[in-house]
């Protein structure tokens, strides 16, 4: 079963918000000088100064619409519904649901802890992939503006012992950064994964797969037989889309999606550059395609023995046999983002962006929609989604795993500033 489709709002609207969402986070010294953590309270125009406040809450950078605002979230991409049983589905798994809205420059998390569901969020730059280490603790998001970033997010395990007002109230374990590390703009980093509790990444720019070590920078430690050049690799130009890592134990049990089998004049990015039926898994063992027929394939995961992707361009998700896909189901929208939970998949659908519609052969753009869907891994059968009538584009989910949290501080629809302020003046991550 396939879930209940529903027009998208108008499109002007839309496009409007893409357009906005669009030029914020280009400047680098907003990148390097973390404006996203510079929020203030609300407060008034100062009469002696020539550079008036802002009325609303945001940043001092700012003096004009509070939109324009890097670290500001319209309220508008925040307002969802919910369709069948997507908030009890979530409860039975016991974990929180992160996900990564990368062009609306957010990444949220999904609660539906103690029958309460609870959408928090977060404003970072263009985040994408994620990657959960349940070992010590730690939430990895990757962020490709100029420079890229690694953020490193742990829960807050307790509270520094301070006189006067109490703790922060109902947020304990909620997510703090704990560090950043930044890498050149020009890697481009997309899907994050554990191999061998190694942090590793898709340098999509470089056609390879790159470890990061903790204290900073990048190795290349794989990429697949066809970009062998002479002498050297050909890591000066993205030629493949190598954008996703099916994570197993080592490099070589692991998988790795991109939407060109091979180096051509027309590359990724390019209007011309053709996807149908062109993408392809490499296997990390021989460096090989093992899987073709594929459009614009994302967020390979291994389950048990079997590689399961996003046929992103037919709006497909489900599972490889034999060399080639085979779908489970189809979905109202560009799918990427994929994880399991006790025997469920949520898969994240996205609107189509305009100018990339021909990446798209097998969707209605029109009608596409931006949520996430809970899917019987069993049977494909249709559980439950969460849809942003305004939203535009998912690139990662991850379950929380072994991290136990309720997501972030900052939550949809509910003032909670002083008791946000008093978590980062006071929690430990």
């Amino acid at each position: 079963m396939n879930p209940p489709k529903k027009g998208p709002p108008r499109k002007t609207t839309l496009d409007a918000l893409w357009a906005r969402h669009d030029v914020k986070w280009r400047d680098p010294q907003q990148i390097v000088a973390q404006e996203l953590w510079c929020r203030l309270p609300a407060c008034t125009p100062l009469a002696s100064s020539t550079h008036a406040l802002p009325v609303q809450a945001g940043c001092l950078h700012h003096k004009g619409n509070p939109e324009d605002c890097p670290t500001e979230v319209d309220p508008r991409i925040l307002a969802h519904r919910v369709q069948g049983r997507f908030w009890e589905t979530l409860a039975e798994t016991g974990q929180t649901l992160i996900v990564t809205r990368e062009y609306e420059h957010l990444v949220m998390a999904l609660c539906a802890g103690g029958g309460r569901p609870r959408i928090s969020y977060l404003s970072l730059p263009h985040p994408n992939g994620l990657a959960v280490d349940a070992r010590r603790q730690i939430v990895h998001v990757a962020s490709t503006r100029n420079p890229n970033v690694i953020y490193d997010f742990a829960p807050c395990r307790g509270l520094v012992e301070r006189d006067g007002p109490r703790g922060p109230a109902g947020l304990e374990n909620t997510l703090l950064p704990l560090r950043c590390r930044y890498l050149p703009g020009c890697a481009y980093i997309h899907d994050l994964a554990l191999i061998g509790c190694r942090l590793h990444a898709n340098a999509v720019a470089m056609n390879a797969v790159v470890e990061l070590p903790g204290c900073g920078g990048f190795k290349a430690v794989w990429w697949p037989c066809c970009i062998d050049g002479a002498g050297k690799p050909l890591f000066g130009r993205n030629h493949l889309q190598l954008n996703s890592i099916a994570a197993g134990k080592t490099l070589r049990s692991s998988f790795f999606t991109a939407s060109a089998a091979q180096p051509s004049a027309r590359r990724p990015g390019s209007l011309d550059f053709p996807v149908d039926k062109r993408g392809v898994v490499f296997s990390g063992r021989t460096r090989e395609a093992v899987a073709t027929g594929l459009t614009r394939p994302h967020s390979a995961r291994l389950l048990g023995s079997e590689v399961w992707l996003d046929n992103s361009g037919y709006g497909e998700v489900g599972r490889i046999a034999g060399g080639r896909f085979e779908a489970v189901a189809r979905l109202p929208g560009w799918t990427r983002g994929l994880c399991f939970g006790k025997g469920v998949a949520f898969v994240g659908s996205s609107r189509v962006i305009p100018r990339f519609r021909h990446y798209a052969p097998g969707i209605d753009c029109d009608r596409s929609q931006t949520g996430i869907h809970a899917l019987d891994l069993k049977t494909g059968r249709w559980l439950g989604s969460i849809v942003w009538p305004l939203g535009n584009q998912i690139f990662a989910l991850a379950l929380s795993g072994g991290i136990c949290t309720p997501g972030f501080p900052f939550t949809a629809g509910k003032k909670n500033d002083r008791q946000v302020q008093q978590l980062f003046f006071r929690g430990l991550a």
